[in-house]
């Protein structure tokens, strides 16, 4: 068996090291290595480039629906710390950097979270959701993910609607796990965001037509039975297409799941892992 973390001893030594770890960022900030996005326009950008809904209340297995609800208002109070920003030629977008802290005093409440492959609460817990949607939106443009985090070690949920492919989640902890991405083009671009009715609903716009779209697909998906458990198997490809022609100029991929699940088997077809080594051999 490893050696324990001191983090992992007691509450008080996972709080030193969390406090640490927001010390040593914070002190990381005040020298960026880009400029940071902190522009605003109130209206918006001429082209659209992505636009995405989030359902806020999804049926999360046995978790608190209360927790939902505390999400919704976890993230009408951070949407409008984003909405409206704008990121120009050669500045970095910080999600951390705009939302700041999500503390009681400003209103956040307890919302769910996940650590070590585990569900819990905290203050402010639910903006993965948030960082969520901006990653969908920024994986459809030419913006450059630049820091980015995921559980990527565990299925946790069944996909009770899901509409977007597993493992291209976000992970993200004050503030020493943020969400950035870069504007590596000539023309300015716009986040809007916000919490409309039972969505949190986002769009990414830019000051020039764009000539490429990009498009997100799997390959190999499949729940496989090992020795040690059930995992989620499968690969995520970004494709870069050419508006005129259609043409595929790029298929890079982004992702490979390899997923303990977390959840009844019931709600999944299973594959034995030799069928499966077999039907993605060669591809």
């Amino acid at each position: 068996m490893g050696r324990r973390l001191f983090c992992d001893i007691c509450p008080l030594t996972y709080s030193i090291s969390y406090h640490k770890q927001c010390l040593l960022r914070s002190m990381e900030n005040l020298r960026p290595q880009r400029p940071q996005a902190k522009g605003r326009l109130e209206q918006p950008l001429p082209y659209v480039v992505y636009r995405h809904k989030s359902l806020i209340r999804r049926r999360l297995g046995e978790v608190d629906p209360q927790l939902q609800e505390n999400k919704a208002v976890n993230l009408s109070i951070a949407a409008p710390k984003v909405n409206g920003v704008i990121i120009r030629p050669g500045e970095e977008f910080s999600f951390w950097g705009l939302v700041g802290s999500c503390t009681k005093a400003k209103g956040y409440l307890n919302g769910l979270t996940i650590a070590n492959g585990t569900t819990g609460k905290s203050i402010g817990g639910g903006m993965c959701q948030f960082t969520n949607l901006i990653h969908w939106l920024v994986l459809h443009s030419p913006l450059e993910v630049t820091e980015y985090h995921h559980h990527d070690k565990y299925d946790l949920f069944p996909d009770f609607g899901r509409v977007v492919p597993f493992g291209v989640g976000t992970s993200i902890l004050y503030n020493y796990l943020d969400y950035r991405f870069y504007n590596p083009t000539q023309a300015d671009f716009q986040l809007l965001v916000e919490v409309k009715g039972e969505y949190l609903w986002g769009e990414l716009r830019c000051s020039q037509p764009q000539g490429q779209k990009f498009h997100i697909e799997t390959e190999g998906e499949a729940f496989v039975r090992r020795a040690d458990g059930v995992y989620r198997l499968g690969r995520i490809y970004r494709l870069r297409v050419d508006k005129a022609t259609g043409n595929i100029l790029e298929r890079q991929c982004i992702k490979e799941n390899n997923a303990l699940v977390c959840y009844d088997e019931s709600y999944i077809r299973l594959e034995q892992w030799q069928t499966y080594q077999q039907h993605t051999a060669g591809k």
